[in-house]
């Protein structure tokens, strides 16, 4: 199997940082060759970077089974187009560089980070998979969100292939989590109280038109479409907000967790300092404080402060490092 190639800048990209800052729970850094493998559009994915390109491989993917399409009667065989899924996902259209220019012009602190911290994307996520992922993270931290996820890929997804050793599976359809079994089922695989929230929010998806549920919110406004999800099982403004972010295309949204209310109260907001909890009213004058000062793609401009202050790619030279991969620091509760 030979690799693949999208040419770019290679300021355009950075995988460590990207990767592994919290947005996806399905990707492994394997230190020995700087390889990336992870699962997202029901396929499983090699990647590596270099100065020049962002090289990848397909390792397997349920996407050639689902290619016929009639035409005129007769059955139609296309070709998926794995490049332009890719360039998807890490929004390659988006003129980052034009961005961060944009952003350090507003903001002295994002200057500083955006020297070390460049090329952090905003992937554009599959909302099933996200909202899902992030009802596993509610108080929870990476690791464990990460094996979470895993289970219920492994119990509920679909097979994709075996590569080195280890089953991939694809995301689970949200009809197959909204069964009424399912949060016994999760219970028993130690999700606890997040079972619950698990099955009841795919119910209600379900209830209310499934994946297509989600393509109306795309098209509401950003306090619209966080209002809806709200209306979930277990959905609270941080995990609404993320989904808004991460996969519904509305990049003003900005979930405020702890950390980053550490990040705005002891650089933008010093009356915010010392308080023990994110209040309703805090969470709207932090998210809104953002918004007034990076506009429309706060969400995407706030990440990378984000990545900046996580304490493992801190004091490093350059976010590429082994070192990095470390899980030094464990995500802050959402």
């Amino acid at each position: 199997m030979s690799w693949n190639k999208i040419v770019y800048n290679f300021r355009e990209l950075q995988l460590m940082g990207t990767l592994s800052g919290g947005q996806s729970f399905r990707w492994v850094h394997h230190k020995e060759d700087d390889v990336w493998v992870g699962v997202f559009a029901k396929t499983v994915w090699k990647l590596k970077e270099n100065d020049k390109c962002l090289q990848y491989e397909v390792i397997g993917s349920l996407l050639d089974n689902q290619t016929e399409t009639k035409s005129s009667g007769n059955i139609k065989t296309e070709k998926v187009d794995y490049k332009t899924i890719l360039e998807g996902y890490f929004r390659l259209d988006m003129d980052l560089g034009v961005c961060y220019k944009e952003w350090s012009s507003k903001d002295e602190l994002f200057r500083k980070a955006c020297n070390q911290f460049y090329g952090i994307r905003m992937l554009r996520q599959e909302p099933v998979e996200n909202l899902f992922s992030f009802i596993c993270s509610q108080n929870n931290h990476i690791s464990r969100i990460s094996s979470m996820v895993e289970k219920l890929c492994t119990h509920y997804g679909e097979k994709i292939c075996e590569y080195d050793g280890k089953d991939f599976y694809a995301f689970p359809e949200v009809e197959k989590l909204s069964e009424p079994q399912v949060e016994g089922e999760l219970r028993n695989l130690g999700f606890g109280y997040r079972a619950k929230f698990i099955q009841r929010s795919a119910s209600q998806i379900v209830e209310w038109g499934g994946v297509q549920w989600f393509d109306s919110l795309q098209d509401m406004k950003y306090k619209d479409a966080k209002c809806e999800l709200m209306k979930l099982h277990g959905i609270g403004p941080k995990v609404a907000d993320c989904i808004c972010l991460m996969s519904l295309n509305h990049l003003e949204a900005l979930p405020v967790d702890t950390h980053v209310y550490q990040i705005a109260a002891q650089n933008y907001l010093p009356h915010l300092r010392g308080k023990k909890n994110v209040t309703d009213k805090m969470y709207v004058e932090i998210g809104d404080h953002f918004r007034s000062l990076y506009g429309h793609m706060a969400g995407w401009a706030h990440t990378v402060l984000f990545c900046a202050d996580l304490k493992k790619f801190q004091q490093k030279e350059n976010c590429n490092t082994e070192e990095n991969s470390k899980p030094k620091k464990k995500r802050k509760k959402l």
